[in-house]
């Protein structure tokens, strides 16, 4: 007989939230992966190999994964070229299962926007997946280093004045998730690209979120997890 399962709650808290932006409140993927094919192909590249490698970094940083005898001047100016084009194209840019409830539920708290994209992509696809803008962000432009690094996430820690063991990071991708780790923090997992790469828990998408805060008016996170019975 196959196991069953049951649902159980586990519950972090924190001072502040750190959001990553594509693949976690925002999903991204059809303009991601419609821009990253023709890159691919375009270089003569197999473009399933560098879906796997695109997703959590800045795009320079991705192009020297791929083609790292390239000189680096040239993967920031095709970068810029790559920016323009996904901030152009909204097409399927959609929330998150979740999202909005999430979004709505973490107002009150301190939070932060911690993404690879630069500014104008950030806005173009939060006011695609009509989502609230958080007032404090990270984005492309803040950072000298690329995700995995941890630039980005230290950045947003400090820009809510809160110790970094004291955020809890939601991310999707390996880099991201590895970024969050390598700054000290703690990191919810979401949707399926998460769930290989070793979170300190991992949530299908944001339905599985509840946010509460707490008396001492430290925030409380439940994420609903399934655990395999006999």
């Amino acid at each position: 007989m196959p196991a069953s399962t049951t649902t159980a709650s586990v519950v972090l808290t924190a001072k502040a939230l750190l959001l990553d932006m594509d693949g976690t409140i925002v999903n991204s993927d059809a303009v991601v992966e419609r821009c990253w094919r023709d890159w691919a192909v375009s270089h003569g590249l197999d473009p399933e190999e560098a879906l796997k490698v695109v997703h959590g970094r800045q795009g320079y940083a991705t192009m020297a994964v791929l083609l790292p005898d390239r000189p680096m001047e040239v993967n920031h100016a095709e970068n810029a070229v790559m920016l323009a084009r996904e901030t152009a194209d909204t097409d399927g840019v959609v929330p998150v299962p979740g999202a909005p409830e999430f979004m709505a539920s973490i107002a009150a708290v301190p939070h932060a926007l911690v993404t690879s994209a630069d500014a104008a992509l950030a806005a173009a696809r939060m006011t695609a997946a009509a989502l609230p803008m958080p007032a404090v962000r990270v984005t492309a432009e803040s950072v000298q280093d690329s995700k995995p690094h941890p630039e980005g996430f230290l950045k947003g820690a400090a820009a809510l004045g809160v110790d970094p063991a004291d955020c809890i990071v939601f991310e999707d991708s390996a880099a991201g998730i590895a970024a969050g780790q390598a700054a000290g923090m703690r990191v919810i997992g979401i949707g399926p690209r998460a769930a290989a790469h070793n979170p300190t828990v991992h949530a299908a998408d944001l339905t599985a979120l509840r946010v509460t805060t707490a008396a001492d008016g430290s925030i409380e996170v439940a994420v609903a997890i399934e655990v395999a019975g006999a």
